[in-house]
C-alpha cells in the first residue's frame, strides 16, 4: 500500500480534529486515520463506497 496517493478529507483541519484520508487501490476506496498512517486500513469496494456517499448525503 505504499504506492497509493492519499487525500486527506476536504472536511479534516489541522488542528488534530477527526482527519480521514482516501487512496484507490485494486479497483477499491482505502480509508486510514491520517493520525495514524502505519495503522490499520479499511478496503472497501467503489460501488458500495458510492452507496455509502449517496446513503449519507441524504
Amino acid at each position: 500500500m505504499a504506492a497509493i496517493a492519499w487525500r486527506k478529507s476536504s472536511r479534516s483541519t489541522n488542528n488534530g480534529g477527526a482527519c480521514v484520508e482516501l487512496g484507490s487501490a485494486w479497483g477499491a476506496v482505502v480509508v486510514r486515520d491520517s493520525k495514524d498512517p502505519d495503522g490499520p486500513k479499511l478496503l472497501v469496494a467503489r460501488r458500495a463506497f458510492a452507496a455509502l456517499l449517496s446513503d449519507l448525503k441524504r
